[in-house]
């Protein structure tokens, strides 16, 4: 048994994992093999070995490469949209600053291109379930930023959520360029944080 191995077992000790403590303990090993060794490296065989598990294990949970890339894509999203969220919710902002926080969480996923999501986003492409699954996590990123915003304008429910996706997609566009070397990342927040003030500000 080699080390990495041992450790596996060590953390999660002799008791006996139910099925969604094993699953949480399998991504979790899984986004360790991304960032360790990168995502091509990420097989269910090797997500087996390291999580110190058998490979049946590991194929009862997940099935498929595409499947455990696609929840593993989903579980850092919803990481980075928690997190982001707690953000808003600790202590009261104004507008302002507000616009300014969504801007800068939006701007910087984009910039930390060295990051697991986007590597596992490059190991999905062309997959039809990362188009499915991304538009799931786009429909959730745009009702986080319409419940951080709704407080600061008067416009219907149905008006903030299309500006929300406007908004998003024009985060996207001012990120891609800065990732060409357009402008720096504090310049693509900034404008990106002046379109969400103009976009619903009162």
């Amino acid at each position: 048994m080699n080390r990495k191995t041992q450790q596996a077992k060590a953390r999660t000790g002799s008791r006996r994992l139910s099925a969604p403590e094993r699953r949480r303990q399998l991504l979790d090993t899984a986004q360790l093999i991304v960032r360790e060794e990168g995502a091509d490296r990420l097989t269910l065989g090797h997500l087996a070995a390291r999580a110190g598990v058998s490979k049946p294990v590991a194929y009862d949970h997940f099935g498929t490469r595409s499947t455990l890339l696609i929840e593993l894509y989903r579980l850092i999203d919803h990481r980075q949209s928690d997190a982001l969220r707690e953000t808003l919710t600790t202590e009261e902002r104004g507008f302002e600053e507000t616009a300014s926080l969504l801007a800068a969480a939006h701007v910087h996923c984009h910039a930390d291109t060295s990051g697991e999501w986007h590597a596992i986003g490059a190991a999905l492409t062309g997959s039809d379930e990362k188009e499915a699954v991304y538009q799931e996590l786009l429909d959730n990123y745009v009702q986080l930023f319409a419940a951080a915003l709704k407080p600061y304008c008067e416009l219907t429910d149905a008006e903030l959520e299309r500006r929300c996706i406007a908004l998003i997609g024009a985060g996207d566009a001012i990120s891609a360029a800065m990732v060409r070397g357009n402008c720096s990342e504090a310049e693509a927040a900034a404008t990106l944080a002046s379109l969400i003030r103009g976009g619903v500000g009162r």
